[in-house]
């Protein structure tokens, strides 16, 4: 067993020096700062499991005594079978204690490295004030730890603020894909908007059959519905339809779909407004089953609640992605503080946006989206007593925490045309 010293700047060197000479399961013992870096002393993790090995069988030692002399040969045979008995007893005790030490060394261990990770992210505050005033502003306005590490990681090293705002706000404009002005209705197609229950999905299908009726007529447009179950959610899209002078037809199941779409075949535009569910509803695989079997190609656009969480809106994504996402609209803007947390949804996620709303006007409030727009409105100061402004104390323990985090996937992005973070 032999314990090593490992020495380095920063707080990443060191643990990843760790790493490629022990392994990931080496144990850290110590660390400290000192006038040359920050030191590391680490025993790889085969020679702590060679340690609790022994120590396990230590303990059953009693059995495995030295030979009893001739005269005493048959006392230790009458011994013989209480000896093993207190073994057997024994060794479950033991493989008890190794596990328990094994899971206190462990739980050391990533103490220590969150220890690591935050005095790490307190010198990178003094070293280069800059890029954490980038970092706060990229945090406060909603962007993910995650997005916010790796665009600090393309900014030139002089880290002046205005200059790498400028750069960080260009990298955020190349990663945010939108689509080519009012693409949708100049095609035409067939469209289902989905999405969680309460996400606008209903509104914003009259919100696009108003913009169609306006540019290819009433009669090339189509409306449909397979929203039976919500109490006067078909009412509310007949009466836009009604409004619009175009028709509303109701879907029961995928042999009603393959009719209407088959009598609707010569119409410009069909928007079919689904169900809202949430997206850990068991149902939602049955929905997307019946708009993929069909036998007509149904072009799927995710509405996405801007109030929404981070974590809520990466959930309805995964549900939804896997069933193959045309593009997504953000809805209800004008309920949220800012559209950071949804950019960065859709940013790391790769969708193509076409459009955000920000209010219930048909179809005023339906917008094309346009990427410079919206990422240079969305930068704005926090007000200072918001109790959502991050000070400069807990930036650490933030981006600590969520380096800390290893998820399950990366959604890395762009940073210049052709290429793609690592």
């Amino acid at each position: 067993m032999k314990v090593r010293k490992f020495l380095a700047a920063t707080s990443h060197e060191v643990l990843r020096m760790v790493k490629e000479e022990l392994g990931a399961d080496a144990v850290i013992l110590s660390n400290k700062q000192t006038s040359n870096g920050i030191e590391i002393m680490a025993l790889a993790g085969k020679d702590i499991s060679a340690l609790t090995h022994d120590a396990s069988h230590g303990i059953a030692a009693p059995a495995a005594t030295k030979p009893a002399a001739p005269s005493k040969q048959k006392h230790a045979a009458e011994q013989a079978p209480t000896v093993k008995k207190q073994t057997e007893t024994q060794s479950p005790m033991a493989d008890k204690q190794s596990a328990h030490i094994i899971q206190e060394i462990q739980a050391m261990r990533q103490m220590l490295e969150e220890q690591l990770t935050t005095m790490g992210w307190s010198n990178f505050a003094q070293r280069d004030p800059g890029g954490m005033k980038v970092l706060r502003t990229l945090l406060n306005a909603g962007f993910s730890p995650l997005l916010s590490r790796h665009l600090l990681e393309n900014l030139p090293a002089n880290r002046d603020f205005e200059q790498s705002l400028k750069k960080t706000i260009a990298l955020l404009t190349l990663n945010l894909r939108t689509a080519t002005g009012d693409e949708i209705i100049e095609q035409g197609g067939i469209y289902a908007l989905i999405g969680p229950t309460g996400v606008g999905k209903t509104t914003t299908t009259a919100k696009l059959a108003a913009r169609a009726v306006i540019r290819h007529g009433a009669d090339k447009v189509a409306l449909l519905t397979t929203d039976s179950y919500r109490i006067g959610g078909h009412e509310q899209l007949r009466i836009y339809g009604k409004l619009l002078g175009v028709s509303v037809r109701s879907i029961k199941d995928i042999e009603d779909l393959q009719l209407m779409l088959h009598e609707l075949r010569n119409k410009h535009m069909i928007l079919i407004d689904t169900v809202g569910m949430s997206q850990r509803d068991q149902m939602l695989a049955e929905q997307i089953a019946m708009l993929n079997q069909c036998g007509t190609e149904i072009k799927h656009l995710l509405l996405l609640n801007a109030t929404s969480s981070g974590d809520t809106l990466d959930e309805v994504i995964s549900a939804y992605q896997k069933h193959n996402i045309y593009g997504c609209v953000i809805t209800k803007v004008d309920e949220s503080a800012s559209m950071g947390t949804a950019l960065d949804a859709i940013i790391r996620r790769k969708l193509v946006l076409h459009y955000v709303t920000n209010g219930q006007k048909v179809p005023e409030d339906l917008h094309e989206a346009n990427s410079r727009y919206l990422l240079h409105r969305i930068f704005k100061p926090s007000p200072e007593n918001s109790p959502f402004s991050l000070q400069d104390p807990e930036f650490a323990l933030i981006m600590a925490s969520s380096a800390a985090k290893q998820p399950d996937s990366k959604q890395p992005a762009r940073t210049e045309v052709g290429h793609e973070w690592d």
